[in-house]
């Protein structure tokens, strides 16, 4: 197991979760996660191969996206079903329910503070959504989800829903990561870039085929 030291140092070339989750999480003996650098082809031969990003933020000259058309809400566990239906409409392979999302509010890195949506001013509808988590043990910031309705992409929601996760978090927070599926349409890596996020791991997790 990593230590909590080792991984303050080096997070995403280290392991492809967060730490928190290192400690409760156990890996299938079916799938099997490498990191790049330790990636080989002769593994397609058993298995299937799904990459996903890591990168980090080291919490230093954090930006700030503001947008004349719409406003940041904190969100509680009573609005919880519009995070909901903002994640269901962003996705064509991904379902999730309210369930779901008020078991992540029963974490130990759950942040109340750390749920917010982007609404337009006038209107009050709700077009996008993020959702970190923070780890106090390691002063970690971790950004799990970020989504815009596809109507409202290009005009940097998503930026400024990041940066205003890493503002606020600001004297908190020693770094933030963040992760994603590299085949993804919606190019999340660009995104995080743009804020700030910096390096270069990919992890493959791989499924082993029947």
């Amino acid at each position: 197991m990593i230590t909590l030291d080792e991984y303050i140092k080096s997070p995403c070339s280290l392991l492809s979760i967060p730490y928190w989750k290192q400690k409760t999480m156990s890996v299938p003996d079916e799938i099997k996660i490498v990191h790049d650098s330790e990636f080989s082809e002769q593994l397609l031969n058993s298995f299937s191969d799904e990459q996903y990003f890591r990168l980090s933020h080291n919490m230093k000259n954090i930006q700030t996206t503001e947008l004349d058309f719409c406003k940041i809400i904190t969100v509680s566990k009573k609005n919880i079903s519009h995070i909901v239906s903002i994640i269901n409409s962003s996705y064509t392979d991904i379902r999730v329910d309210d369930r779901y999302l008020k078991s992540l509010t029963k974490t130990p890195v759950y942040n109340p503070n750390l749920w917010i949506m982007a609404a337009e001013k006038n209107t009050g509808k709700y077009f996008g959504c993020a959702i970190a988590d923070y780890d106090p043990e390691c002063r970690e910031l971790i950004i799990e989800w970020v989504q815009v309705l596809p109507d409202y992409r290009g005009q940097r929601i998503g930026q400024m829903l990041v940066n205003e996760l890493l503002y606020r978090m600001r004297e908190t927070a020693s770094f933030a990561t963040v992760s994603g599926k590299v085949a993804n349409n919606t190019h999340p890596e660009i995104l995080y870039r743009k804020c700030g996020f910096t390096g270069n791991d990919i992890w493959h997790i791989l499924h082993r085929k029947r």
